[in-house]
């Protein structure tokens, strides 16, 4: 299902790193799902989970382009958009920053 798809985030929390440049690279094996990442204000980044029908949970790690390492987890639902046929992820993450915690909710869609 996410196997080599190529993501981005078409709406983003306003507390959330990631945006509409930061770009995703899924890759699938039975259920353990990893991806990398950059763009925007993401040097680089790494996460990894597994995929239990339609909810995606991972863990990832970024490196900002501002030199910060941020850390944490998130939860997806997927489902496919009526409008395009795409596969979108709705995200909600937990994330750990140098001087804070951060949640909010981040929506992906397939390129």
């Amino acid at each position: 299902m996410l196997n080599n798809l190529i993501m981005n985030v078409i709406q983003a929390a306003p507390n959330g790193i990631v945006n509409e440049k930061t770009i995703f690279r899924f890759k699938q094996r039975n259920n353990i799902v990893n991806a990398e990442y950059s763009g925007g204000k993401i040097k680089k980044g790494y996460l990894i989970g597994f995929l239990q029908k339609k909810v995606l949970t991972f863990t990832y790690c970024q490196f900002r382009l501002s030199g910060e390492l941020d850390h944490g987890k998130s939860k997806c639902v997927l489902s496919v958009d009526p409008n395009n046929g795409k596969l979108k992820l709705t995200e909600k993450f937990d994330m750990k920053t140098e001087s804070s915690t951060e949640i909010g909710i981040n929506v992906f869609m397939e390129i």
